[in-house]
């Protein structure tokens, strides 16, 4: 399956993260896009509330001009962050009176929001998900549609 850089290089980080516990939905320089964007939280002044899929000024203005960070454009960024926040468990937008998870850093919790980013970065590229087997157990006729195929 051909890929873009940017997905290829957005698992990469997100993987990297997840294995090396630098993976929290909590720290700006530690969540989805911040280990998107090389451990950065200057994404955080594209939007007035950390989940919010509404560009502030600043966003505004950036996603106007076509800027990209590390391929993303702003809203783009604040989907993957949102989307990822949703799926472990936060009420959006993040603030300290909103529904969290007890456990921010729950390896589960984590696999769950990952799941889904990487959903989304597939989508985003117009390609299958990487992350679904579900074609390894198709079958017809009693015998496996698709051979499985190990490197």
């Amino acid at each position: 399956m051909k890929t873009s850089i940017r997905l290829e290089q957005a698992i990469k980080k997100l993987y990297i993260a997840f294995h090396n516990n630098q993976l929290n939905p909590e720290c700006c320089k530690q969540c989805a896009v911040g280990n998107i964007l090389d451990n950065t939280d200057s994404w955080k002044h594209l939007s007035d509330d950390h989940g919010s899929l509404e560009l502030n000024y600043v966003g505004r203005v950036h996603q106007a001009l076509g800027r990209k960070f590390n391929g993303y454009t702003p809203s783009e960024l604040l989907q993957i962050e949102a989307t990822f926040l949703k799926a472990c468990q936060y009420e959006l937008p993040f603030h300290h009176k909103n529904k969290k998870p007890e456990n921010a850093t729950d390896k589960d919790l984590l696999f769950n929001g990952l799941t889904k980013v990487v959903e989304l970065l597939c989508s985003m590229d117009n390609v299958s998900n990487v992350m679904d087997y579900s074609k390894l157990f198709e079958f017809e006729n009693d015998k496996p549609k698709y051979d499985l195929i190990m490197q």
